[in-house]
């Protein structure tokens, strides 16, 4: 395996593993707030929040590239912000890289969350409120063991969005090997030299290979986590 795959080649595989876990990671818990939100919320500005969410689905990658770029570069105004009080660096960096899967595959995350949500029995909800248990509580041991699979299930959505996430990254981080040249940048760059095919040809099936992987793990946790609360 690792006389098939070159060096550059292993280095791209790792960097985009990272750059999507850490994406997923870090969408998770805004995931589920705003999830939780749109679902159950009523408050002024609910539905400029839904668009606001979903935005990244409709807008072409590009943008949010360069949005994001403008924002979150060095002379951006948050970027400059965070650098220099906290040394915090996006444009370039493979964090920049991960901050820009993770806003384009947060709708899928929310929205896997969300219909979850909408699922459950709000009776089981108000049953534990009416025996005493504070809302976030009756959250925690109700209601969130009660939308774990599409909780799991956003997390792939998430996960396979940042695998492949192309125009966002390379607009805001450019394509920079061992920094921040990712599985779908290094087959754009092998498909644009002579005699590229062949690399372009081994990070697809590894691309398709890890995608599958995700599948069947996602299944397999959804399936455990079914059974263990159907029992």
């Amino acid at each position: 395996m690792t006389e098939w795959l070159s060096p550059e080649e292993w280095t791209a595989i790792r960097l985009s593993l990272k750059v999507a876990l850490v994406a997923m990671a870090a969408s998770l818990i805004p995931g589920i707030a705003a999830a939780y939100a749109l679902e159950r919320g009523r408050f002024w500005g609910r539905q400029a929040l839904d668009v606001f969410v979903h935005l990244p689905l409709v807008l072409p990658p590009v943008v949010v590239g360069y949005a994001l770029l403008i924002s979150f570069g060095r002379r951006g105004p948050i970027g400059a912000f965070l650098a220099e009080n906290f040394g915090i660096v996006f444009s370039f960096h493979w964090t920049g890289a991960a901050l820009a899967c993770a806003i384009m595959g947060f709708p899928l995350l929310v929205r896997a969350i969300r219909l979850s949500l909408e699922t459950v029995d709000r009776k089981l909800e108000d049953a534990a409120g009416t025996l005493g248990a504070h809302p976030v509580w009756v959250f925690c041991v109700v209601t969130l063991p009660l939308i774990l699979p599409g909780i799991i299930a956003g997390m792939v959505l998430s996960f396979a969005k940042a695998m492949g996430e192309f125009g966002a990254t390379i607009t805001f981080v450019s394509n920079i090997p061992g920094e921040t040249q990712t599985i779908p940048t290094a087959i754009y760059t092998y498909t644009q030299v002579p005699g590229g095919e062949g690399g372009a040809l081994r990070l697809t099936l590894v691309s398709v290979a890890i995608s599958i992987a995700a599948l069947w793990i996602s299944e397999w946790m959804a399936r455990r986590v079914r059974r263990r609360f159907l029992a």
